[in-house]
């Protein structure tokens, strides 16, 4: 094959490198700041009356670090969820646009050095400080929570065979061509901040990933920009499987 046909067949269906990566390029050309003032300013304990007054006041991004189970249950509106539990640092990169975005943190409790620490190890470097006392502090102030219904897959099948349900899968292109659902829709998170026009606000979605993270990560940033009739299947793509709900495989064609 020519030189142009073999960089198209290694590179076929390889995702671009999150954005992240120039911006990094160019601190390590450029300097930044020494990362023991960043942790200074970062792991920096607030109160809900701090917390809430910042955010407002600099236009900060709430990112929730804790599991997705614990952001289901509770967490502050419009926060975004990227849990330290799984691909922590890549999500980050791949998802918070802008490199300098001021951040707030819900963190579990003990996990804020580590959050700040993480961050800045891909180039957030404008971490304000995290809610002391964590979500139980902000319930106890008499602030707003928000919740995120989640599924079991067992549930999902019930209510998939009763009738026709809007599906996202929101895995990889990969992920979803080898196996998906029937009449799931592909919407991948890596593009989730390119493709919100190809769904409607006013119609219910149910939301699955591999395994439950990634859906949680969407369905957060979803419910941030006004999409609220969002469901999480607990569980992801591995529980459906289990079910006994069509799915579709990846049919390789003959080569006779």
């Amino acid at each position: 094959m020519t030189r142009e046909e073999f960089i198209e067949e290694v590179l076929d269906g390889i995702a671009p490198p999150p954005q992240y990566f120039a911006k990094n390029a160019m601190m390590n050309k450029m300097g930044y700041d020494a990362f023991d003032n960043i942790l200074k300013t970062g792991n920096n304990p607030l109160s809900p009356e701090e917390f809430e007054a910042l955010a407002n006041l600099e236009s900060a991004l709430v990112l929730d670090v804790r599991t997705q189970s614990d952001f289901t249950d509770g967490h502050i509106p419009n926060s975004i969820f990227i849990g330290l539990n799984g691909q922590f640092a890549p999500w980050v990169g791949a998802l918070i646009t802008d490199i300098k975005q001021p951040i707030l943190l819900v963190v579990p409790e003990g996990k804020s050095e580590e959050a700040v620490t993480r961050l800045s190890r891909v180039g957030y470097d404008n971490t304000l400080g995290y809610l002391e006392g964590g979500i139980n502090a902000w319930k106890a102030s008499g602030r707003e929570i928000d919740t995120l219904v989640s599924i079991s897959a067992e549930e999902f099948e019930k209510r998939a065979n009763a009738s026709e349900l809007n599906v996202l899968d929101v895995r990889k292109e990969g992920e979803y061509k080898s196996t998906h659902l029937e009449n799931a829709q592909h919407f991948a998170l890596d593009y989730i901040n390119n493709q919100m026009d190809q769904i409607d606000k006013h119609k219910t979605y149910y939301l699955h990933c591999a395994g439950g993270y990634r859906s949680v990560i969407a369905a957060s940033i979803l419910k941030a920009r006004g999409y609220h009739n969002l469901i999480d299947i607990a569980g992801g793509f591995g529980a459906i499987k289990k079910t006994n709900l069509p799915i579709t495989d990846f049919v390789c064609p003959s080569t006779f």
